[in-house]
């Protein structure tokens, strides 16, 4: 099994919505604010390839939506989906599976294209997983999660017949799928075994290492409270079991580990993923 980070750029999202009760002069200190409020946080896929298969874990925030609706994120830095593939000399054709961990349009915005004026999929070869629950929620959503998911995202997707549902277990014999529903109903957490670890792809689940501490749950999350038990039991399971996460949004750190300590779960080890898999 090989294993690439995919990065798609950076976006700011207001810091007080990203720590919800956590007051700022916390957060703050770990993720400091601009004049606006406004934190900057990555957008971080996984790659993984193994028995002639690619499989992509979330996309990014793509490039078709409006210039109006980029000025609310602020998108920055140099990486892109297509550039980032690129650098690993890997086609968007030779893609065979895209997983969305959940159709927030900064987690599967970069699935659909805009080239020439017109809509295409980027992943023309690939199935792009998702589930019934999650499914039914994105194509009718609630007045909460309704400015999140952009039917523009994965419509296409559908009418090609590219989509496909999974459920919950094993999805092939080293990455299980995990059903989480705080955040937002339906959302996937794909847990790999790669040389004799356990790699979980957190999402939004654990965004960043400083939403790991259990009251700091995101004020996107519709229901918060199923965040926090969901949250406690599995940060209890990854120090018992010495997961690493890989964090979709932090910044800084690609990964970490966590321990207990008197205060509850806290980081113990950070860093790049090829140094947490060493």
């Amino acid at each position: 099994m090989k294993i690439h980070v995919i990065n798609t750029g950076k976006f700011k999202l207001d810091g007080g919505a990203m720590f919800g009760v956590v007051p700022k002069t916390i957060w703050a200190k770990t993720n400091p604010p601009d004049e606006n409020n406004m934190c900057s946080w990555s957008m971080r896929c996984l790659l993984i390839e193994f028995d002639n298969k690619k499989i992509l874990i979330d996309t990014g925030i793509g490039n078709k939506q409006s210039e109006k609706f980029f000025k609310h994120f602020y998108l920055h830095g140099e990486d892109s989906l297509e550039k980032s593939l690129a650098q690993i000399e890997i086609d968007p054709d030779e893609i065979t599976h895209v997983f969305l961990t959940h159709l927030h349009f900064d987690h599967c915005g970069g699935a659909i294209i805009n080239r020439n004026n017109k809509h295409e999929i980027l992943f023309k070869n690939a199935q792009h997983l998702t589930n019934k629950i999650h499914w039914e929620l994105a194509n009718n959503p609630n007045d909460r999660e309704k400015a999140s998911f952009l039917r523009e995202n994965f419509n296409l997707i559908a009418e090609k017949k590219k989509l496909k549902f999974i459920n919950e277990g094993n999805l092939y014999n080293d990455i299980e799928v995990r059903f989480f529903h705080g955040h937002t109903a339906g959302q996937m957490i794909p847990i790999i075994n790669i040389k004799n670890k356990k790699l979980v792809f957190t999402a939004d689940l654990i965004p960043s290492i400083g939403h790991i501490p259990l009251p700091y749950v995101m004020g996107y999350d519709t229901q918060p409270l199923i965040t926090l038990k969901e949250k406690k039991h599995f940060l209890d399971e990854a120090v018992n079991e010495g997961y690493i996460l890989f964090l979709e949004h932090d910044y800084h750190h690609e990964c970490c580990t966590v321990k207990k300590t008197e205060r509850g779960v806290r980081v113990d080890k950070y860093g790049s993923l090829s140094e947490l898999l060493t």
